[in-house]
């Protein structure tokens, strides 16, 4: 009889398995908040708490969540432990509104860039700031009245988060310079949106100021639609959140990223090690003051 030798070879598969975080913020009456920033520590990864305080997530294996939200004590959670997450109110105040003599019969726009690339990108739940430095001619033209942003978008009305900060002692963006959040709504098709930030009474600061837009993860911002799959014939299901921010081209010398619960300064160095200026994406935002 002829013996046949079978010959086995075993490979070694990495499965990843993803299991679903869900769970629900809540304040301290235990009322739900909704568009609370929830991101994975040191990650790409988030989403937003919905109107009801709900929340999903994605993940393959335990991670710190952190949650944040203006107005209440920043909060680090195993993602085992996050079936109910209670906020808790800052302990601290913000900077004292300043009600001045507004005369508002003057007004200058900053932060337009002239022939300017403009795209949008699907860059997932990080956000970017835009860096407005002081200059001297801003002080007869301190208030800033209203922010200008760019957006793209497939639904008739999209939601999202402006915020406003302060610079820290890093020349990161720092301390918010509102006490709630701002939540602003954009209507759809590519196009610019101007809101009035008059009623804030926001004073432009001495050392600058950061403007960025957050995309919040909610089910209004939802998207969804078939697309053609690997396999002929077959389809998927793409999902986007919208809008979409648009992002100038243009030179500077640092970009600004929130991404997995902290801000980060990014830029390229030279030979010596000194930071240079290159092309990069900046957020297409504008701003205009008054008097």
């Amino acid at each position: 009889m002829k013996k046949i030798s079978f010959i086995f070879f075993f490979f070694c598969l990495k499965i990843v398995v993803f299991a679903q975080v869900k769970g629900k913020v809540v304040d301290e009456n235990n009322e739900p908040l909704p568009y609370v920033n929830i991101l994975v520590e040191n990650e790409n990864i988030g989403t937003t708490s919905d109107l009801d305080g709900s929340f999903s997530l994605n993940i393959k294996e335990e991670k710190i969540l952190i949650f944040s939200i203006l107005g209440f004590e920043k909060i680090k959670l195993k993602s085992s432990q996050v079936s109910l997450v209670k906020m808790v109110p800052a302990t601290y105040q913000l900077g004292e509104v300043v009600i001045g003599n507004k005369k508002e019969t003057k007004q200058i726009e900053i932060g337009k860039t002239e022939n300017a690339i403009r795209q949008a990108f699907e860059n997932g739940p990080r956000f970017d700031a835009k860096f407005f430095p002081y200059k001297a001619n801003y002080g007869k033209n301190k208030y800033i009245k209203k922010v200008s942003v760019y957006t793209e978008s497939n639904i008739d009305e999209a939601t999202i988060k402006i915020h406003f900060y302060e610079v820290d002692a890093n020349g990161l963006p720092g301390d918010e310079l509102i006490e709630k959040d701002f939540i602003a709504k954009v209507k759809k098709g590519s196009r610019m949106t101007q809101f009035d930030l008059s009623k804030l009474n926001m004073i432009f600061p001495k050392n600058g100021l950061f403007v960025a837009i957050e995309r919040l993860f909610i089910e209004s911002n939802k998207y969804e639609k078939e697309v053609p799959a690997s396999d002929p014939g077959k389809t998927k299901t793409h999902r986007t959140y919208y809008p979409l921010p648009f992002y100038n081209f243009v030179e500077r010398e640092f970009t600004y990223t929130f991404l997995g619960g902290k801000w980060t300064k990014e830029f390229k160095r030279d030979a010596e090690g000194l930071p240079v200026k290159t092309r990069v994406f900046e957020p297409a935002i504008n701003l205009i003051l008054t008097n």
